[in-house]
């Protein structure tokens, strides 16, 4: 995938939404183009942290203890927290059909952050929205 297609594919994700055009080029840089077949585990539930990984072709299931539990295509997101920390995987994603996924490895991604305070400071503020507006989200 040429790197300018994947500066589109990341400019989507909101974590990475407030980047300047360069800032985005900068993290695009870091991502890698993998590749799955139909039935093959992208992430395994359980599993310790890994990449943040971006769908670019095909889909994939979200299952959890062995149940279905969503869908994914392109332009769905996973593991953006696993950027940040190692926790485990909360579910596993599954290629239904073969899957092409833009992959950013916590170490590639935090040397970006220890190396641009402004990027830092754009992701910090859109994780800070986030805990925000869980906060008021009303309980169901």
């Amino acid at each position: 995938m040429a790197r300018k297609d994947a500066e589109q594919v990341l400019k989507a994700v909101p974590l990475f939404q407030g980047l300047s055009r360069q800032e985005l080029r900068e993290v695009a840089a870091e991502a890698r183009e993998e590749l799955f077949s139909p039935n093959q585990d992208i992430v395994s539930e359980g599993q310790a942290g890994g990449p943040f990984f971006c769908i670019t072709e095909g889909r994939a299931d979200v299952i959890v203890e062995g149940k279905k539990v969503g869908d994914l295509g392109p332009g769905a997101y996973f593991g953006e927290m696993s950027l940040f920390e190692g926790g485990s995987r909360s579910a596993t994603v599954r290629a239904t059909t073969h899957v092409k996924a833009l992959a950013i490895t916590s170490w590639n991604f935090l040397a970006i952050l220890q190396e641009s305070w402004e990027i830092t400071k754009k992701v910090l503020a859109e994780l800070s929205k986030r805990v925000r507006d869980l906060e008021h989200t009303p309980d169901a």
